[in-house]
């Protein structure tokens, strides 16, 4: 229910003053970007869509008459913007299901230099909430950014993504959702049904919340700092312990992933961690997830620098997946020199988007 205060400030923005405006949505300002990242896989995308939304509610405020409330109103802005912004690029995705699974003896690959990768999502830092944002809704918030959840998302056609997040995430009735999209309550139920059978079919049985949980703060923060101990004194056989027979390791903006495990296995044998790369790593959490922000030993600089945010999905107390968002830029004139992108330079954009937006050091020394 809005509260006097509330009205006040809508009529003050009604009226023009933009610093009411700024108070006026600034409590919904978290959750809707996390709505634009789950409709567009990417934080950067998702930071464009809620300054559209933001403009455009501005924009439109004066014609806003309180007929639903103003969550409810921004999210149908929110929304929109987002069905428009899907039009015009290709959805994002991440190497597995890319193409198949590389040689090992091949190494890293080529990056690709297109925006078409999810990207990390920094949970913590922008305050998502825990729990479920509504009676109604079936997938908790933190459940709904992990990546599994998110990369399903994106192979659903757009309708029915916005459909499923807006009746399963935000818990909307499929009156209020038909009424979002200008629509049938029929076309968002049949739509409903179709999004759940995909998104089904392509998430694990249990979410990551559910098995991080079962795991339990002490042992998970035992187990990565373990992982991350072995990766730093070059112990391959403990890293390939942790994993699953069945692990994939996965590296955007490489198209390229590795698995199952032995595949794995040659791969860091013979490139990821051999004695001339030094590493540390700083444990940190990501889409609601275990991730690491690992620092790889630059002479020049005399520090460790970051180089790429590992976000782990666990099955049981296995790691099933390994997802190294890598900083390093993407457009370098040698293709051999990907054999040791440890060397390469920081691509800015990436660089914010795997350690800046998370908090985490810019070298360690």
């Amino acid at each position: 229910m809005a509260t006097a205060r509330d009205e006040g400030q809508l009529e003050a923005a009604q009226a023009g003053n933009e610093d009411a405006f700024a108070r006026l949505v600034e409590p919904y300002r978290g959750e809707l970007h996390a709505h634009c990242y789950r409709m567009l896989g990417s934080v950067h995308d998702a930071e464009d869509a809620l300054q559209e939304v933001l403009l455009r509610a501005w924009r439109a405020l004066g014609r806003f008459e309180g007929r639903s409330s103003l969550r409810s109103w921004l999210y149908t802005i929110a929304t929109n913007t987002c069905l428009t912004q899907i039009q015009r690029r290709p959805k994002r995705i991440l190497p597995v299901d890319y193409g198949p699974a590389t040689d090992p003896h091949a190494g890293p690959g080529e990056p690709l230099v297109e925006s078409v990768w999810i990207e990390p999502y920094p949970d913590s830092e922008l305050g998502l909430d825990d729990g479920l944002a509504g009676p109604d809704a079936r997938y908790e918030q933190r459940e709904s950014i992990e990546l599994a959840f998110v990369v399903a998302l994106q192979h659903l056609p757009a309708t029915q993504r916005a459909v499923l997040i807006l009746r399963e995430v935000l818990g909307y009735s499929a009156k209020e959702v038909a009424e979002t999209l200008d629509t049938t309550v029929a076309s968002v139920n049949s739509a409903l049904q179709r999004a759940r059978a995909s998104l089904e079919a392509r998430t694990p049985e249990r979410s990551q919340q559910a098995t991080l949980e079962a795991i339990g703060d002490d042992e998970l923060r035992a187990m990565v700092d373990r992982y991350v101990e072995a990766w730093e004194r070059t112990d391959v056989e403990t890293v390939v312990s942790m994993l699953a027979e069945d692990a994939t390791f996965a590296m955007p903006p490489a198209a390229t992933w590795f698995g199952p495990l032995p595949q794995i296995e040659q791969f860091l044998r013979g490139f990821a961690m051999v004695p001339r790369i030094r590493w540390k790593g700083v444990p940190t959490t990501a889409n609601g997830q275990a991730a690491i922000g690992f620092y790889a030993w630059d002479d020049d600089a005399g520090a460790y620098l970051p180089f790429a945010l590992n976000v782990l999905t666990f099955r049981g107390r296995d790691i099933v997946d390994v997802t190294a968002f890598i900083n390093r830029v993407a457009d370098a004139p040698d293709p051999e020199s990907y054999h040791r992108w440890d060397n390469l330079p920081a691509d800015a954009q990436r660089l914010e988007g795997t350690f800046g937006r998370f908090g985490l050091p810019d070298r360690i020394a």
